[in-house]
This record gives C-alpha cells, structure tokens and sequence, in this order.
C-alpha cells in the first residue's frame, strides 16, 4: 500500500488538533447554599424588606425551578444534595442525637467527580459528620474549612460554643481536620476561603460548595447590617396581599430584621465571589446553583406558603433554586416539581461522569428540564417526613405526585379520612383538605407512602448506623461531641441525661480527657465504660471542668461509650470527651 503524502497526514493533523481544541473543558461546579434561609427571604420571590440586588440578578439570569423541593431539616438535606439519595439511606435520621453522621460507604458528588480530576473544596458547614471516617476530608474534598455540628455556637461546635453570642466572630474553624483560628464574621471568611480556592484551581477543573451557615441561629450579624434593617416592621407591606399570612409577635420581627441583615450580607459575599469569576475568565465554563436547605426557622413572609422549618407542609420544604450558566437559556422558569436528590445526576451529566454504580440513584438530571422549551418529565413521587431520631409513621409525614400531596399529622393505626389530601396546583398554599371527597387517590398514595417509608426505613445504613472510628491515624486525638451523643432524646447542654458515642476502638493506650460544662464538685467517682471495659477513677482533685483517665487499655471493639460523673447523688454527663491513642 502506498504510504499517504505529507500534505495528506499534515491535514489529517490538523482535523485532529482542530477537534481537540473545539473540545469544551469540563465545567466547573460551584453550589452555594444557606442555612435555614426561607423561600420568602429574597426580594425576588417577592419580599418588600430583603436587599438581595445580586441574588435577584442571578436569579434572572438562571434557569429558575419555581417548585423546588428538600427535606425539612439541615442534615437531611444535605445529604441528599451530596449523594443524590433519600437520607435514610445514607444513615442520616437527625440533626443531632447522633443521628447526622453519614455512611462512608456512600458516595458524595465530590468523591463523584474526582473521577474526572475535579479539585474539591467546601467551606461553611458541613453537619454529615464532624469525626473519622465521616469528615468532608473523608468524604471527597481536597479542601474543607469547617465548623462542626449543625451550627456555629451549637452543643457539638466544641470550639466556639462557649463563646457565646460571638460565636460567629473570629471562630476557630476545622481546615482539612485540624483548629484553626480565623478572623471576622464566618460568612465572610468561608466566602473568601471559597474565593482563595478557585483562585488557586482556576486551570483545572473545581468543585467548590460554599455552605453557608447563617442566617440559621444563634442570629448574630455584624452591626452594618443589623443597622439596614433595625428600624422596619418585617409585617407590614402585606395588606392587599391576598395570600396567607403568619403572626408575627415582637421577637419574630426582630429576628427578622437579624435574618434580612446576615442574608444581605451572603448576598454581597455571593456578588464578590461572582466578580473573582469574571476577574478570572472562567464564569463561562462554570456552572453555579443556588438554593436554601430549608424553609425559615422563624414566623415570617414565606409567600403565604404554610409551615416552616421542620414541617412538611410547603412552607418547610419548599426554597429557591437557582441553576446558571452561558450554555442554559437565561430568564427561563421551570414548573416541574424537583428536589435535592437531583442535584448528583444533573451534576453527573454535566461534567459527564459516571453516577455510582453500587447505589440507588433516588434523583433524576434536571438537563432535559434546563435544555427544553417545552419540558415534560413523567411524574414521580416526592416523600418528606420530620420526627426526632427515627421517622414516626404518618406523623409529620407527606408524599407528593403531581397536583397532589398526601399528609399525615395523625397515629400509626389512624383511617385514611384521618390524614390530609391537598390540590397543589389550585390550593398552592395548603389550606383545603379535599380527602373526604378524594378517598379512593388518598389511599393509593398511603399504599405508595407506606410501601416507601418501609423500603427507607430498612435501610442498611439505617439498620447499622455509622460508628465513629477511635485511635485511627488519621484523626487523634478525637473528640466526641453533643451533637454526635445518642442516648437519651433531646440530648443538648443538659448536665443530667443518659448519652452514649457509637464507636469503633483500635486497641491501644489512650490518654482521655471529659469535658464537663460546668464544673464539678470533688469526692465523686468518673466511670467509663466501653463495651465490656469499665474503668472507675475516684476524683480528689479540686472543683474542675475536665478530668482526665490516662493510660487506659482498650481492645479492639464495636461498642458504645458511656461516661458519666458520679457526685451528690447526680450522674453528670460529661459536655465532650477527647481520646488519644498514645501506643
């Protein structure tokens, strides 16, 4: 055969550097999203008194999904946001009580796209997990700036707790694993830590969740905010609105105004992060979502819709969502119903990975939604459900398909007359129960309803939860918090109350520290107990806040750990307990 002439194989080459260069990178990723920030809290799902100019903006240049759903609570959230997944399946049941540490072996869209070399970062909060092998730094990210539990000054922030009402300022954070002291108010310093990480990765594919923890509580925000606001009546404006609209007493206003001022402050950090964008050449090739974990907290302007935070009812589940980038058509609103699950697979298509194979996918691509002019979708199933520690069958429970949305706020063994059955599309807000004339649709979603919850309910990282892994290298020493303490419900900064830490030890000599949150009297006995090991100290030492166990052997176990503190007659559980394996 005749061997091609040189012109031939030059233009072969240059076909293929040209198809080379028309290949578009891999996008970059950034998820922006608020604590406990309602659906009401931005001027452009309506409120007269929030300054948002930029979120507004943003949102009119977005694909906007005007019924975008999530769980009623934080942590359930956000685990559905990372693995495309129902909550109960990743082992996340709570806020706390032990409840918010998710599997390891469940896969994050940070773990996701590293396939593909994606550089991943988070900074704010994180609450799947504040111990090995639960941490972001475990879970998938290069890079975390942190704090710990479901909120800053929260029982299990061990490191900003008793700092109280200036917990927000200057806070001793978790980057990649280990304190450190950072200056200013915390929303600031995890939008500049976002910023100085797509600075540092702008040539190469990121992955950059800046999670937000304000405007959740403790409601602390820096005085040039709170002073936009001080002066408004967060309840006026609504007259003629026409939509339902919640009582407001005195504190509720207040926090408002908090509220508005520490949203105007994301606000202007979102702009900045914006402007680095732009400043760097890459908003083009960068695709940006907004949203919020959850409805408000608070009673206030959540445009008429019912319920808030923790309820399922649309006022609890429903927020913002905002997706933008130059290849979606801006100024586009989506009606279709989609939900937190959905993120991973649309995340997935975009940067054109493979979704896990070793798990059920719950969420479907939003792509076909944000590329059609005229989407369709069939319609499927949404479940919510809010109760402490495990989920209460029909007890602040809810399934939705299509117009239609089946609730319950009633017993295991209640008749279907007894639960509630809403039109969405022409009672948007929830307040006429149609199920006396809708009996026989309001039984097929119980039956759908029930089938689901036990199918979630069975879940193996349900049925053997996560434990907390002791005397592993790569976090000791560690610190066992509140918000990690199962046991008694409600466990929070009470002195008196049974907890217990789900743990794995490695064998070895620990040096053990108890933390108490107030101090303790002397002449009392320290037990700890893990799994069958049981050691006793009597405490003769002066009035304290800590005590410590040095040179503790334990084996290799899976076990719980109860410590407590023996004194007058009280058993007084200890605030946090560090472990350190020495040998």
């Amino acid at each position: 055969m005749k061997k091609p002439t040189f012109p031939f194989v030059a233009l072969l080459f240059c076909m293929a550097h040209l198809a080379f260069a028309q290949t578009p990178k891999q996008p970059n990723v950034i998820i922006i999203i608020t604590d406990d920030q309602g659906y009401g809290d931005l001027g452009s799902t309506g409120n007269p008194h929030v300054q948002t100019p930029v979120l507004d903006k943003f949102a009119q240049e977005s694909v906007r999904f005007n019924n975008f759903y999530v769980s009623p609570v934080c942590a359930p959230t956000r685990s559905s946001v990372m693995t495309g997944r129902y909550s109960l399946r990743t082992g996340i049941r709570d806020t706390y009580n032990g409840g918010a540490t998710m599997a390891q072996n469940e896969v994050t869209i940070a773990e996701m796209l590293k396939q593909a070399n994606y550089r991943t970062g988070i900074f704010g909060k994180w609450h799947l997990g504040d111990n090995y092998p639960f941490r972001p730094n475990d879970q998938g990210f290069d890079e975390s700036v942190i704090h710990l539990a479901g909120g800053m000054g929260q029982v299990g922030d061990v490191t900003n707790y008793f700092k109280g009402d200036r917990s927000y300022f200057d806070p001793v954070l978790w980057h990649n694993g280990v304190q450190e002291a950072y200056t200013g108010y915390c929303s600031d310093i995890f939008a500049e830590q976002a910023m100085d990480f797509i600075q540092e990765n702008r040539e190469r594919p990121f992955f950059c969740y800046l999670s937000f923890n304000a405007p959740h509580t403790p409601l602390q925000v820096p005085d040039k905010y709170y002073e936009m606001y001080k002066d408004i009546d967060p309840a006026s404006g609504f007259d003629h609105d026409g939509r339902p609209f919640p009582h407001m007493s005195e504190k509720d206003k207040e926090d408002a105004r908090k509220v508005y001022g520490m949203v105007t402050n994301i606000d202007e950090n979102v702009g900045k992060l914006l402007d680095t964008l732009d400043k760097l050449n890459i908003a083009d090739n960068t695709i940006i979502i907004f949203m919020t974990d959850n409805g408000p907290q608070q009673s206030r302007y959540i445009a008429g819709m019912r319920g808030k935070k923790g309820s399922v009812y649309r006022g609890g589940v429903r927020v913002p969502f905002f997706i933008k980038n130059p290849a979606f058509k801006a100024d586009k609103e989506v009606e279709i119903p989609a939900a937190h699950i959905d993120l991973l697979p649309t995340i997935a298509e975009l940067c054109h990975v493979d979704l896990p194979k070793s798990k059920t996918v719950d969420g479907r691509s939003l792509v076909p939604l944000i590329n059609s002019s005229n989407p369709t979708w069939p319609e499927r199933y949404l479940f919510f459900y809010w109760t402490r520690r495990y989920p209460e069958l029909y007890n602040n429970i809810a399934l939705q398909k299509g117009d239609y949305k089946l609730v319950g706020h009633t017993s295991y063994d209640s008749p279907i007359t007894e639960f509630e059955l809403f039109d969405i599309k022409e009672d948007p807000y929830e307040q006429s129960n149609i199920i006396a004339t809708n009996t026989e649709l309001a039984e097929t979603f119980k039956k759908d309803l029930d089938a689901l919850y036990y199918e979630l309910i069975s879940s193996e990282n349900l049925m053997h939860p996560p434990r907390i892994e002791i005397g592993n290298a790569n976090e000791n020493p560690t610190i066992l918090n509140r918000n990690d303490a199962d046991g008694e419900r409600g466990i929070w900064n009470q002195e008196e109350i049974y907890g217990k830490w789900n743990v794995k030890v490695n064998a070895g000599v620990y040096h053990i520290k108890l933390k108490f949150i107030k101090p303790v009297a002397t002449g009392g006995n320290l037990l700890f107990e893990a799994g069958s090991v049981v050691t006793r100290k009597k405490v003769q030492s002066p009035i304290t806040d800590s005590i410590e166990m040095n040179n503790v052997y334990l084996p290799d176990m899976e076990c719980e750990i109860l410590p407590y503190y023996l004194v007058d007659k009280k058993k007084i559980f200890p605030f946090w307990v560090q472990m350190e394996k020495i040998n």
